[in-house]
């Protein structure tokens, strides 16, 4: 018995010294074992990103008048501008025809939906708007620019013209989507409208030019009095007055200490501008001319 509990006592002690967190390796065991932690995991010093010069293209240092470095890569200080505050936001056209009540018709009944489900959440309503008005001048640039293509024939201006109307209305995006948080079914319900009146606006200007351009026009009057409840919330302190996003201050060349309603009054102003372009492309319409026979507007903005 004796031998017995002596073997236990000798097991017992190895087996502390070798779990005991308090065991002392010798230097031997120190080498061998910062020798295996550094053969399997080995440090590596991080990789930089570096850019192919194959084909000696190289990304542009750009800075802003005072020096700045300038950190946006969708727009360049040149694309950037000051809103024109001073256009008529109360402008209406009134129907004249058929097609023309058919368009504003359809466009107060879409209104309806929006009004439901946002109400008061004029930031997520914001986002949903220029999701849809981002389309019709891609679309409209788009088959301009293949009949272009096909009739060797000059657009006017009207290609460029279109082209930086959904250029603008993607800006207006990207702007509110720093200041608002949409819902994961939000952002759902974008997708599925942006893709049936993606379709619906393209089969509509294969159709009617000039309805099409009609019912943007009337869309963008619906789109400044959705701004303008937006101020008034603003104003009632209902909404925060946010500082201005920095993509917007540059943008909009705005003052340092902009705030939310800053930009939206600036938005406000591009979409009466919008409203005042699609309206004149439908009357051009009307009249029987097509746009490459009337200069499309200069300065646009």
């Amino acid at each position: 018995m004796s031998s017995r509990f002596a073997g236990r006592a000798v097991a017992t002690r190895i087996t502390r010294q070798l779990f005991s967190s308090s065991f002392s390796q010798t230097p031997l065991q120190v080498g061998w074992t910062r020798a295996l932690s550094t053969t399997i995991a080995p440090q590596e010093e991080p990789k930089q990103k570096t850019t192919a010069s194959y084909w000696g293209i190289t990304p542009p240092r750009v800075t802003t008048d005072d020096g700045r470095e300038w950190k946006w890569t969708s727009f360049r200080p040149s694309d950037s501008y000051t809103a024109d505050l001073s256009l008529d936001l109360k402008k209406h056209h009134d129907p004249v025809c058929a097609l023309d009540r058919i368009a504003l018709r359809t466009i107060k009944i879409l209104r309806i939906p929006t009004d439901i489900f946002f109400q008061k959440r004029y930031g997520c309503r914001a986002m949903m708007l220029e999701t849809v008005a981002a389309v019709p001048g891609m679309v409209a640039g788009m088959l301009l620019h293949l009949r272009s293509l096909r009739r060797f024939e000059h657009s006017g201006g009207w290609i460029k013209t279109l082209l930086e109307e959904a250029e603008n209305e993607r800006m207006h995006l990207m702007t509110f989507m720093e200041v608002s948080e949409p819902r994961w079914y939000e952002r759902a319900l974008v997708i599925t409208v942006q893709g049936v009146f993606l379709n619906a606006y393209l089969v509509a200007y294969l159709l009617s030019p000039r309805v099409a351009h009609r019912l943007v026009g009337y869309l963008e009057e619906e789109a400044i009095h959705s701004y303008t409840e937006f101020l008034k919330e603003l104003d009632a302190g209902r909404i925060e007055n946010v500082p201005a996003p920095a993509i917007a201050i540059d943008y909009w060349r705005l003052p340092a200490n902009a705030t939310l309603r800053d930009v939206v009054l600036s938005v406000r102003a591009d979409e009466a501008h919008h409203r005042d372009v699609n309206h004149f492309a439908s009357d051009i319409h009307m009249n029987g001319q097509q746009l490459r026979e009337i200069p499309a507007p200069v300065g646009y903005h």
